[in-house]
């Protein structure tokens, strides 16, 4: 199973995805190479919620995921935390909107959850936790103490990131993982679906976040690079850009 553990359908927190576009999304997903994605959508998009309205009314459920266009999309959510950084957070639909409305009032920058608090709520649920673009200069990891990144389950391997700052960075999320004995894996971070496939994991078939966890403890998969990624990436930013000046 092909899968990348951070992707977003909406172009951005303020435009909202349609169900036709969500279904073109997941068909280029597919076309790219891909079986499944995590949806990690941002917490503070205007349509959070009514994507998993929509999710619900149209698609059937496997195991933890929908099944759109014939792609797995495992429910997940990206959280700004207070301290500064994006935490990625993948489980299954009910307890993506628990941490949804977890989040009610904590929309704004000023206002974001703090790191501790998010991870006390986080503790006990069956949650997948990733830490987004641990090395980002404007959203790092890398200032946090060691009892917050020893939380997460794996970080993330970001195509954007790859894109700016060269493919070292691979190596670089991976070496900083080893210190809190914790996995790497890929996500293209895409908004614009010309991205889908610039980075991609290779699992054995999984249907439940237990499984993805399982498969990540074990160290039972591999990260790919596509040799397109800086086109992927590049293409992705030149579109969305154009897109966005559409809607303004």
């Amino acid at each position: 199973m092909n899968i990348d553990f951070h992707t977003h359908v909406n172009l951005s927190k303020t435009i909202a995805v349609t169900l036709e576009e969500l279904l073109e999304k997941m068909a280029e997903a597919k076309q790219s190479g891909l079986d499944a994605v995590a949806l990690t959508e941002h917490f503070n998009a205007v349509n959070f919620l009514h994507i998993y309205d929509m999710l619900d009314a149209h698609f059937p459920i496997s195991g933890d995921c929908y099944i759109v266009n014939g792609v797995k999309v495992f429910p997940g959510i990206e959280i700004d935390v207070a301290e500064n950084g994006h935490f990625l957070a993948v489980a299954d639909s009910t307890i993506i909107r628990r941490i949804r409305n977890r989040l009610n009032g904590h929309e704004k920058e000023g206002h974001f959850i703090p790191v501790q608090e998010l991870a006390d709520f986080l503790k006990d649920l069956p949650v997948l936790k990733i830490a987004a673009h641990p090395f980002r200069v404007s959203t790092p990891w890398t200032q946090h103490e060691h009892a917050i990144l020893n939380q997460f389950d794996a970080f993330d391997i970001n195509g954007k990131d790859l894109y700016r700052y060269g493919e070292v960075m691979k190596q670089q999320v991976e070496d900083f993982a080893a210190r809190y004995d914790a996995p790497a894996v890929g996500g293209s971070d895409t908004h614009q679906f010309f991205q889908y496939g610039s980075v991609i994991n290779e699992f054995p078939d999984c249907d439940t976040v237990g499984e993805l966890k399982h498969a990540l403890i074990s160290r039972n998969y591999t990260v790919q690079l596509s040799p397109a990624l800086q086109t992927k990436v590049r293409a992705a930013k030149y579109i969305k850009k154009m897109l966005k000046l559409e809607y303004s």
